[in-house]
């Protein structure tokens, strides 16, 4: 009959809008990947990906207790866990959390930063020079940097913190990497806060002044300067350096509860790009 093939294809296009709206809702917001052919020639895609696509760099591979491991990578979104990123991302979060790139730290660990100072290989090296974002390290957070913006998460650096404390009033959290070398503006405005993740233990730890003319970070006090007896560059009560900063496999990992937020009880470079239920757990404090 003449009407039936109207209806027909009126039940096709109705079937199709229907799937169109479904996983236009069920992707909102997640990001675009580039093509893996994009990724620099020069990584390699490491096997042990679950979460996401890893490539890592030959020179970035290091052995430890006779394991090899990646202590930086590249990280990509897989096509087919977006019904997992809908759960440790923050895609559709209206205020979401913002994390606190730290640039300062990875110009401390530099070549000719504080750490050659501190092992005698350098008496100049008080004052160094702030390296581009491109430069995060291990010291750095820099895995932990790329899987949470993929996840949705804004972020600042703190060189944009330092010339602007008052940002972090606008976000309800508040997420601090492995900042360990800030300003006392930085210090004021983060333990200020009402609601801050510690996600990496020996942060805030030591005082330095910024040279934005010279481009250049100063230690101020802490880690054992000016004095040796002088850890703390702030004295600040809640440092948990000690145990904590020293494990990095985070096989017990739990957050505990101080003043204005919580932290984390390890270092979670490597976890953080391996355990779905550490993400979502961090996701939901």
């Amino acid at each position: 009959m003449n009407f039936i093939k109207p209806i027909i294809l009126g039940s096709i296009v109705l079937s199709v809008i229907v799937l169109v709206i479904y996983f236009g809702f069920n992707t909102k917001d997640i990001p675009t990947q580039d093509n893996p052919d994009s990724i620099n020639s020069e990584l390699i895609k490491w096997s042990d990906g679950i979460l996401f696509n890893v490539f890592v760099d030959p020179k970035d591979i290091v052995n430890v207790n006779g394991k090899q491991i990646p202590i930086k990578a590249t990280f990509q979104l897989k096509p087919n866990l977006s019904d997992t990123y809908s759960e440790i991302g923050v895609y559709d979060e209206k205020n979401k959390p913002l994390l606190i790139i730290p640039v300062y730290t990875a110009s401390a660990y530099a070549k000719n930063g504080f750490y050659d100072f501190y092992n005698g290989n350098c008496n100049t090296c008080l004052t160094t020079k702030i390296v581009p974002n491109d430069e995060l390290g291990e010291q750095s957070s820099a895995n932990a940097v790329k899987v949470l913006e993929l996840l949705g998460y804004d972020s600042i650096t703190d060189i944009e913190l330092d010339t602007n404390p008052t940002i972090l009033s606008k976000y309800d959290k508040i997420i601090v990497l492995h900042n360990e070398y800030v300003t006392k503006k930085m210090f004021d405005a983060i333990t200020s806060h009402p609601n801050v993740i510690y996600l990496y233990p020996n942060a805030l730890y030591a005082e330095i002044s910024t040279n934005f003319v010279d481009n250049t970070i100063s230690l101020i006090r802490g880690h054992g300067y000016p004095d040796a007896s002088i850890d703390n560059g702030f004295d600040w009560k809640y440092d948990n350096t000690r145990p904590y900063e020293f494990d990095k496999e985070c096989n017990n990992w739990e957050f505990y509860e101080i003043p204005n937020g919580k932290m984390l009880n390890c270092y979670p470079e490597q976890k953080i790009w391996k355990d779905e239920k550490f993400l979502k757990t961090l996701k939901e404090l």
